[in-house]
């Protein structure tokens, strides 16, 4: 978990748009050298964004959810420090 820290949460999850676009074109490019090997036009391609597309959307609803539990834990561990904080401050 200490290698996750070294950016920021928002440098880490800006590269998951970028994962869905590059699976999506890498799997259309297979897809396409397949329709052209074989003969077998559009199937090759609309096989490979497809399964680009499913690649790719798992991936980001995987890492959105992850996101969403660091956030979950940061805020319950900033809850549980503000109180300790006030009470150092007399307030």
């Amino acid at each position: 978990m200490a290698a996750d820290r070294r950016f920021p949460g928002w440098v880490r999850y800006s590269s998951v748009g970028l994962e869905l676009a590059g699976a999506i074109a890498g799997l259309a490019l297979v897809g396409y050298w397949i329709d052209r090997r074989f003969e077998t036009s559009p199937w090759g391609i609309l096989g490979g964004v497809a399964i680009g597309l499913a690649g790719g959307l798992y991936n980001l609803v995987r890492e959105s959810l992850e996101a969403v539990r660091e956030g979950q834990a940061e805020d319950t561990l900033a809850g549980r420090e503000a109180p300790k904080e006030r009470d150092r401050n007399g307030g």
